[in-house]
């Protein structure tokens, strides 16, 4: 059963960078920093963190002011090169404000790189994939749209037991269908239920998304239309013109590591302890992908 994380992480503006933080995930995200805010941002980012006594601060940060971050107590754990517009790299920065935080269990460690280890051994050149042909996979794909909202946050609630976005209420999916921000994709079975989807997260700007939001009926897996989904997600992104495809996916769920590197995308890095996703703060695991020139 879900829980809803009440409050919702808040979005605003720290001096004149966009960030994202809250009680659910005891964390800060910087999700875009402006290049006048660098350094300052390093110090506004630690008071906030030590004041709402969070467990981490997450930096998404162009290449150019990793050196700054990292004399500020920062480390990297993974990147997406070609970020923006293709030319420059992100790198994902943290900071631990705890010892607590920062740590892994060795069995979590253990399951996490055996998960990225598998990921890597069922990759294969993508031109070699080859998936289910229409008679094999019994489901319809499509785009969603503003009628498809309810069955969607369904979908959403029946899948994740807690999300740090109100991916549970049909007023945010539209608005964000509305403004053509998040794109939203579905699978649907005979009967016209949706039973799976996933959604892409664009930066136009930066000419990238985030492929994300993937999820199943239990009752529907094992046909891996995550992987169609991200097919049909990709051809709609390259016809928009964006360069550069990422996902943040779950170091503990084997399948959706799998889906990625089958995909052909490179797997860059480990979120330590980073999002509350599941009914509890998890570690995520970053792949990126290049469309060819």
């Amino acid at each position: 059963m879900r829980t809803v994380n009440s409050p919702f992480d808040t979005i605003e503006k720290l001096l004149h960078s966009v960030i994202q933080h809250g009680p659910s995930s005891s964390r800060i995200y910087l999700m875009k920093l402006k290049k006048e805010d660098h350094p300052d941002i390093i110090h506004a980012l630690l008071d906030l963190a030590r004041a709402n006594h969070y467990g981490k601060i997450f930096a998404k940060i162009p290449a150019w002011a990793e050196a700054d971050f990292v004399a500020g107590g920062f480390h990297r754990e993974a990147s997406v090169p070609g970020y923006y517009n293709g030319d420059t790299d992100a790198l994902f920065m943290a900071h631990f404000l705890t010892k607590e935080r920062a740590a892994v269990g060795v069995e979590m460690q253990d399951v996490i790189e055996g998960n990225i280890a598998l990921a890597k051994e069922k990759s294969i050149p993508v031109e070699a994939v080859v998936l289910d042909t229409a008679a094999d996979f019994p489901y319809t794909m499509r785009r969603l749209n503003p009628d498809d909202a309810r069955a969607l946050t369904g979908l959403y609630g029946m899948v994740f037991e807690s999300y740090p976005f109100p991916i549970f209420e049909r007023e945010y999916i539209v608005h964000t269908m509305e403004i053509d921000s998040i794109a939203y994709y579905g699978a649907f079975d005979a009967a016209g239920k949706l039973v799976a989807a996933s959604s892409a997260e664009m930066d136009k700007t930066s000419q990238n998304a985030e492929m994300t939001d993937f999820a199943t009926r239990p009752d529907s897996r094992g046909h891996n239309i995550a992987l169609h989904l991200l097919r049909l997600m990709e051809g709609d992104m390259e016809k928009r013109g964006l360069k550069i495809l990422y996902t943040i996916a779950r170091a503990l769920s084997a399948g959706m590591n799998v889906t990625f590197a089958r995909a052909g995308y490179t797997f860059t890095g480990t979120l330590v302890n980073n999002t509350n996703i599941a009914g509890s703060i998890e570690s995520m695991n970053v792949w990126y992908k290049r469309f060819s020139p």
